[in-house]
């Protein structure tokens, strides 16, 4: 449950670690201290904790991109991937386990996984306040705090069943620390062929073709990777749509909103744009 209220879910304060002195944290009013009482950690009034200090990655999602992807994943277009993640789930993790969301965005991946198993808590990271906000609120059995993934992981070695990472950085090494050793790391990439209609009419980032075999490898010292499947589907989008679409991934960091709109306007609707990812186990060394 979001870290609201005078005392957060027990089993979520469990799992994290003070990120200055590696101390366990406990609930101490609308925050969280370390055991030893030197550092503590507010409870945002949206009901997400805030454990990062100092300035925020600059690639964090803007409450922009927060608003076209809520609406684009509202609208149920990657719905599939949803429940595709969430199948995988069952067999990945127990029922009653505990699921981290490494870059969880808004929570609409952690929450579909949650939905899938009836007793599982599960904790998001992110460093957008703005994608938290909405995270906290993602799922009752679901926590949101922020942090940058690519920084040691604030959460307590071995403690883990399944580590999701849908669109996000990889951190190996913390993923292997915080994951017991026979849970899951279950990563979700774009394929080559994802948005393909779109990339080079509308100047977006493209995805490299080698991205699969650069995962394995940065993943293969710690993770022996178990399998890949890949889901494909076509859809038919109008302009709100594909501006949502766009506005939401990294190209918006890239591209301004008004140019972007040009480039839509000039597309005829509705527009056919392949969803391609693949969605790949590992299991710890």
């Amino acid at each position: 449950m979001p870290f609201t209220g005078p005392c957060p879910h027990d089993g979520l304060p469990a799992l994290l670690t003070c990120p200055v002195c590696r101390a366990r944290l406990v609930p101490a009013g609308r925050a969280l201290r370390c055991a030893e009482g030197r550092h503590s950690f507010d409870v945002a009034r949206q009901g997400y904790l805030s454990l990062m200090t100092g300035r925020r990655a600059r690639s964090a999602d803007t409450p922009e991109m927060v608003r076209a992807r809520t609406a684009f994943l509202g609208a149920g277009h990657y719905a599939p991937l949803a429940s595709r993640l969430a199948g995988l789930a069952l067999s990945l993790c127990p029922a009653d386990g505990t699921v981290l969301d490494a870059g969880v965005g808004t929570g609409y991946y952690l929450a579909a996984v949650l939905d899938a198993l009836p007793g599982a808590l599960g904790l998001g990271l992110d460093t957008s306040a703005y994608a938290l906000r909405a995270a906290a609120r993602a799922h009752p059995r679901a926590g949101a705090a922020s942090w940058d993934v690519w920084r040691p992981l604030p959460v307590r070695t071995g403690s883990v069943d399944l580590v999701l990472n849908v669109f996000a950085p990889r951190n190996g090494g913390e993923f292997h620390r915080v994951l017991r050793p026979d849970g899951a790391l279950l990563v979700l990439t774009p394929a080559s062929g994802h948005l393909r209609e779109l990339r080079s009419r509308l100047g977006l980032l493209s995805v490299d073709p080698a991205k699969e075999r650069r995962l394995h490898s940065a993943l293969g010292d710690r993770f022996r990777h178990e399998r890949t499947e890949r889901l494909e589907y076509v859809l038919r989008l109008g302009g709100r749509d594909l501006d949502a679409l766009v506005s939401m991934g990294p190209t918006a960091h890239h591209i301004d909103a008004d140019e972007l709109r040009r480039r839509i306007a000039r597309l005829s609707c509705p527009q056919p744009v392949t969803v391609s990812v693949r969605a790949s186990v590992y299991r710890p060394r």
